[in-house]
């Protein structure tokens, strides 16, 4: 089957259209949402949250990217739908804990469990270390940095899918990495490392 017969078949939700869109795609999905939300089980809610937009909004792709770039664009603006949802509630529930007493949640261990195949780190003090770092970075860095340097895309693929020119996604890249380097050599010196 053809790409094009592929998108027809998509576009009228044809069952097995939607399976071989799972197949090709589901690794990349879930690897991009773990990329952006390192819990296996969240990554795993946002991932079929893609799926379900895809198929639902699959006749609005006008096939000006590659399909696989338009799902990235989909998978990215899920995660960071949930991150912005999750910082929210985090807020919120601080709120509440001073107004009524009760304890703020703690998610401070949030970015404990991580499993992505795109990084062999060796201890997972260092996946903390380093997941905690990235999601501090301001949002525009942190999209092209996990694209890059975690799900392995090129300048390219990133500048498509942030719908940026190269130039930018290269700048960005730039200002992350030293952001990064700021953030964990102020964490290390805190740390007495």
């Amino acid at each position: 089957m053809d790409e094009n017969q592929f998108l027809e078949d998509l576009r009228a939700q044809k069952r097995e259209a939607y399976a071989r869109l799972l197949e090709e795609y589901q690794k990349m999905v879930f690897n991009t949402c773990l990329s952006f939300v390192p819990n296996s089980a969240d990554a795993e809610d946002i991932a079929q949250e893609v799926f379900v937009e895809v198929y639902n909004s699959i006749s609005k792709f006008k096939g000006n990217s590659k399909l696989s770039t338009w799902i990235y664009r989909i998978s990215v603006n899920k995660c960071l739908e949930f991150i912005r949802k999750r910082n929210t509630k985090k807020r919120f529930g601080f709120m509440q804990s001073l107004s009524a007493g009760s304890t703020p949640l703690d998610k401070t261990t949030y970015f404990a469990e991580f499993n992505h195949p795109g990084v062999q780190l060796e201890r997972k003090e260092q996946q903390q270390t380093l997941f905690k770092a990235i999601d501090q970075l301001p949002e525009s860095q942190k999209i092209v940095f996990t694209l890059h340097k975690i799900d392995g895309l090129s300048y390219k693929e990133v500048s498509e899918i942030t719908k940026k020119s190269v130039s930018s996604v290269e700048s960005l890249l730039f200002r992350a990495k030293r952001n990064l380097k700021q953030i964990l050599t102020e964490y290390y010196k805190k740390e007495g490392r």
